[in-house]
């Protein structure tokens, strides 16, 4: 019997001891912090030449900068998306372009840094900009620290206070809270951290020595608060801004002899200060284009009181013109400024109206170049540049609004064509379309820079018995001529902000939503509600003299 309960009693403690072995084991592996290092290869993503970037203390992860004989270069792609959208890359040509307010800044791989390094490289098919040209033209605070397996540099664009603190014990930074993460670096008593984000027992910080991990709270110590100050002198894009609110109109001009036309268009209306003649007509690839200015319409107009904005377009006789190809070509680009700027002196012509519709995406960014550079002759010869854009939508945001309105003088939003030719039937300009482009737009240039676009048109639509819907553009007198002749009854549609009509025929159903004094009211109200710079109208000879005592109200 005592030999049994020895037995027991033995394997008990056996059992005893094995538990306290493994509740230490236990213990071990989850209370006492690894001495384990992180592979700071792996954590930052970057070998070799390769340069880890931190945008505002989050690492950037997929792209990275390039070390080349000692200086940090960063991909223009990622600089263009995330720091500065005004380094302009010529395929072609090989060379940055950068448009200030009144030059032009150019530069190739042979051109040199003061630290006698190139300003751009090319490597792998990728162009890459030296890092300290970029802070140059940028608002934002670029670090490089020293030291570790990896090279980082930090760039940082907010200008907002945040805190700092010192490191009251030596301790270490880690990947992640929480002491079984591997060690990123080891900070010393006296250094100072910033301090990211602030958790229970853990704090993110990023160190002196360039590392952005979580430390234990308790080893910080005299928070303060910092307030970054920026020495970046802005460049001033000055605008030119007419003393009235503008009240434009826009005059399809497609030979000389319609020219002669002005004056008698133009004795019905009243409250015009601008008119736009669809003068300059692009015709290929180079930059070339077809003039029908005319000294005399000038004159006669500068005789009315009456600026003369002249209207360039890609559509009226630009069969032949690929957007992408002529704005993507320096060479072009140069050619068509130079051009228009000899048209404006030669005919005392007081602005450009740009209408460049229908470019597709990959046009863009070589578009907005154009406005940039264009924006630099315009405003050396203080000449007025407008540029006509959609109502913003998804599929038209590289139009890039926001930079229209910095660089142009005016930006108009052309509020029209909600419903267009070959599409559905519905409005030309519902109120809500028109409501909805101008808040849209407000949220990227500012509301002394936009002139709202209505028009003088609608169009009849006719639904025929086969299923297909044609239309055709008609001017306000027409339209009502057809409403009165075919005895439509008419009933305003609150929502819309129109009168709507519809008649059954032999070819189908036709049907019209009306543009007219009530609802160009409307929109009118909208500019003045909006504090918008003005008004445009599409165009001159839609018009009745009742229509103008309604759009002239706009700037009142």
């Amino acid at each position: 019997m005592r030999k049994f309960l020895t037995t027991i009693l033995t394997v008990l403690l056996t059992v005893i001891l094995l538990g306290g072995i493994a509740a230490g084991i236990f213990c071990f592996w989850k209370f006492v912090p690894t001495r384990k290092l992180a592979d700071q290869k792996t954590w930052f993503q970057a070998q070799g030449d390769q340069v880890a970037i931190f945008l505002d203390n989050e690492l950037v992860k997929g792209v990275h900068g390039r070390s080349v004989d000692g200086e940090i270069y960063l991909p223009l792609t990622w600089v263009n998306k995330n720091l500065n959208e005004r380094f302009y890359w010529d395929q072609a040509g090989k060379q940055l372009i950068y448009a200030l307010p009144e030059t032009i800044v150019y530069a190739d791989a042979g051109t040199m840094g003061s630290s006698g390094r190139p300003l751009l490289v090319e490597q792998d098919g990728e162009v890459l900009l030296l890092s300290s040209l970029v802070a140059t033209y940028t608002d934002l605070r670029m670090a490089r620290p020293d030291g570790g397996e990896v090279q980082r540099i930090f760039v940082d664009t907010s200008w907002d206070p945040f805190l700092t603190a010192q490191i009251r014990k030596e301790g270490k930074v880690r990947t992640q809270g929480g002491g079984k993460s591997p060690i990123l670096a080891e900070v010393k008593k006296g250094e100072t951290v910033d301090v990211l984000e602030t958790l229970d027992k853990w704090t993110r910080v990023r160190t002196e020595s360039g590392y952005v991990g979580y430390i234990q709270s308790r080893l910080l110590t005299d928070t303060t608060h910092c307030t970054p100050v920026s020495t970046f002198q802005a460049p001033v894009y000055t605008s030119i801004s007419m003393d009235e609110p503008v009240c434009m109109v826009w005059h399809q001009v497609t030979s000389p002899e319609a020219n002669q036309k002005m004056p008698e268009l133009m004795a019905r209306t009243d409250g015009v200060n601008v008119i736009a003649p669809t003068w300059f007509m692009l015709t290929d690839n180079d930059g070339s284009f077809d003039s029908l200015a005319d000294r005399d319409y000038v004159d006669k107009a500068h005789d009315m009181g009456i600026q003369v904005w002249a209207a360039l377009d890609n559509f009226n006789r630009g069969d032949n013109v690929n957007s992408a190809i002529l704005f993507a070509s320096t060479d072009a680009r140069q050619r068509l400024i130079t051009s228009l700027m000899k048209e404006v002196d030669r005919y005392g012509i007081d602005g450009i109206n740009l209408d460049i519709e229908g470019i597709r995406e990959e046009a863009g960014p070589h578009y907005v170049q154009f406005i940039r550079e264009l924006s630099v002759s315009c405003r050396k010869e203080g000449i007025v540049l407008s540029v006509d854009t959609y109502v913003p939508s998804a599929y038209t945001a590289f139009y890039n609004r926001a930079e229209q309105g910095r660089v142009a003088d005016y930006v108009v939003i052309m509020g029209y064509d909600e419903h267009y030719a070959g599409g559905e039937a519905g409005s030309v300009a519902s109120l809500e379309y028109e409501r909805t482009g101008i808040e849209n737009t407000l949220k990227q240039v500012p509301a002394e820079k936009i002139i709202s676009a209505v028009p003088f048109y609608t169009r009849l639509w006719v639904v025929g018995k086969d299923g297909k819907t044609t239309s055709t553009a008609m001017g306000i007198a027409n339209a009502k001529k057809w409403v009165a002749e075919n005895q439509v009854k008419l009933t305003w549609q609150e929502n819309l902000g129109q009168y709507y009509g519809e008649k059954d025929t032999e070819d189908g159903t036709c049907q019209i939503w009306l543009e007219e004094e009530d609802s160009m009211s409307l929109k009118v109200k909208l500019v003045r509600d909006y504090r918008l710079a003005g008004i445009a109208c599409w165009k001159l000879g839609f018009d009745t003299e009742s229509i103008w005592g309604i759009v002239k109200q706009a700037g009142r």
